[in-house]
């Protein structure tokens, strides 16, 4: 194998490595990938088998070692903007139909929502303003 050939491999190896990353979205393989691109450019430049190896490698761990922290705390930050159910919860409604510890209803976001009082023992009555502290179900738990 000359090293003409060498870097076709190499490129090779790269789009191989680049078919498991879309299939399992495990972005290590496109690490893998881009440390055989820089081994083909190595190769492209004439340099022997062993440099090709040692860029392959060098450039594969640096990647890893650089991006799978980034990475990993991305993956631990929870999202800045709350949507669905989770953005509920803080806001104020009011009462449609007196709230105790075992129902009621409130107007939330604009639509009815089966609301409890938290507080068991407390009751609300229609038009007082209360704020909504979860969401069980389709249940607004409400102080």
């Amino acid at each position: 194998m000359n090293d003409i050939d060498a870097w076709v491999w190499w490129l090779v190896g790269a789009a191989a490595l680049g078919i498991p990353l879309v299939v399992t979205a495990m972005p290590e393989f496109g690490m893998f990938a881009v440390g055989a691109v820089a081994a083909a450019v190595v190769a492209g430049l004439g340099f022997g088998v062993v440099i090709q190896v040692l860029a392959f490698v060098v450039v594969s761990v640096a990647l890893i070692a650089m991006v799978r922290p980034i990475a990993a705390r991305h993956g631990r930050q929870r999202p800045e903007l709350a949507t669905g159910v989770d953005a509920l919860k803080g806001k104020q409604a009011v009462v449609m139909e007196r709230v105790d510890g075992s129902g009621g209803r409130i107007k939330l976001a604009g639509e009815i929502w089966s609301a409890r009082s938290l507080d068991t023992g407390r009751a609300y009555d229609v038009g007082q303003e209360v704020d909504v502290v979860d969401i069980e179900g389709a249940t607004a738990i409400v102080i």
